[in-house]
């Protein structure tokens, strides 16, 4: 008799269910192992520590041995079956049917998924949009312009009332004109407020016009329903602005001379001319993802197929780990994502991980199909980005990728961009 027993009773699909019995000897000898652990660190009365009889320790700890030989045969002796039936799991066994009696063989099934025969088809014959990218020289001047006003001066101004186009230097607070409203009042300091500006809200012109150095005005706002900010969407706010001084602007001369002010530029052409190959740059860049995701999207539309539940669930983990990430990046507590609803959110997660899961175990195949791989040049090159970006050194973000894991994550993902390139680039 072989060492293991095993069954496939489930065919098809990505759920596999397999019977294995592991012979009688093997669970005798790894039992007489785990006694003699026990009796090393066992401390029982009457006996000294290590001199406990076998006996004594089979009898005191029985059901303790039973769930430690469990824990040992299990996992080593599913791996086996699945190897030798050549089948590669993709999520933790679930066992059913255990049988473990002394003297007898240790009895069990175990279902699980495992990753899917994908055959690709159509990867050869999709087409991607490959537009024409251009940037008006009125594109350009506005980007300058915008430059130019991140450089902009501003100088008191005396003796006179606040009019359109000055600026209001001042401190604010604003709270819910409806007491029962729990939003938080607004204050802030030191804030410039354009009286007419195009971004300025009109009762702030309106109530700040004519308004000298130490004036305090009191004034509320009703903000529309589709307001930027949720947080005064359809709401009336009571303001209280105190003039600290009054303001007006002063924008720099587009030369030569603003242009060396910038840094690394000797003349104004060589400063328009890196803007709009900045912008040239991320258009492409904008088009060209833009078109990669239309090609994913068609691929897994021309290529059916089940994914297996426990990678959908990985990857619902990774899209709300990432989201939450975000949410306490933007100052969200810890106590509020306490009282989020999990499930909910979970489930609104599904669709689009089933939809990454089919993208990246497509790309994966399509790699195989032709030979694309991840060089230790393109990994170091990566590592070295990363680096950067946390300002730590290549063999400190190495080291620490090395030791989580990291590295197998990062390989993977470059070979999917790689791929993902070739199919861009092979359907123009």
């Amino acid at each position: 008799m072989s060492p293991i027993e095993a069954e496939d009773v489930k065919k098809g699909g990505v759920k596999r269910e397999i019977s294995v019995e592991v012979p009688a000897d093997e669970v005798t000898r790894e039992t007489d192992a785990l006694v003699q652990k026990y009796q090393k660190a066992a401390r029982l009365p009457g006996f000294r520590r290590g001199h406990v009889p076998a006996s004594i320790i089979r009898q005191r700890f029985k059901e303790d041995l039973k769930s430690d030989v469990v824990e040992a045969l299990i996992p080593r002796y599913f791996r086996k079956e699945t190897e030798k039936l050549g089948m590669i799991p993709v999520s933790q066994p679930r066992v059913t049917d255990l049988h473990i009696h002394e003297g007898e063989p240790l009895k069990f099934k175990a279902s699980f998924e495992i990753m899917p025969e994908i055959i690709v088809e159509g990867y050869k014959e999709l087409r991607a949009e490959h537009p024409q990218i251009d940037v008006k020289d009125e594109e350009v001047d506005e980007a300058l312009n915008n430059v130019r006003e991140q450089h902009a001066t501003f100088t008191s101004v005396e003796g006179r009332p606040l009019a359109d186009g000055d600026f209001a230097q001042a401190s604010m607070d604003g709270r819910p004109k409806d007491v029962n409203d729990a939003t938080k009042p607004v204050h802030m300091d030191e804030i410039l407020i354009e009286i007419g500006g195009k971004n300025t809200v009109p009762e702030f012109t309106e109530n700040l016009r004519g308004a000298n150095a130490g004036d305090e005005r009191e004034f509320e706002v009703s903000y529309p329903e589709d307001a930027n900010d949720k947080r005064l969407a359809g709401k009336t706010f009571l303001y209280t602005v105190k003039i600290q001084a009054i303001k007006q602007k002063s924008l720099p001369d587009l030369n030569d001379e603003f242009a060396k002010e910038l840094g690394e530029f000797s003349e104004l052409d060589q400063v328009r001319k890196q803007i709009r190959e900045n912008m040239m740059a991320e258009r492409k860049h904008t088009a060209e993802r833009e078109a990669k995701d239309k090609l994913v999207a068609e691929l897994v539309k021309r290529n059916d197929f089940e994914v297996p539940e426990s990678l959908v669930d990985r990857q619902i983990d990774l899209r709300l780990e990432r989201g939450l990430r975000a949410l306490a990046a933007q100052g969200m507590k810890v106590d509020d994502m306490k009282k989020m609803d999990l499930p909910r959110l979970r489930a609104g997660q599904r669709d689009q991980a089933v939809q990454d899961v089919k993208s990246s175990l497509l790309l994966d195949r399509i790699a195989d199909l032709e030979g694309i791989s991840v060089s230790e040049d393109d990994l170091s090159h990566e590592i070295e980005s990363l680096g950067r970006q946390t300002k730590q050194t290549p063999e400190s973000v190495r080291a620490r990728l090395t030791q989580d894991g990291g590295l197998d994550r990062i390989r993977n993902r470059i070979r999917s961009e790689k791929t993902l390139d070739y199919l861009y680039h092979q359907s123009a």
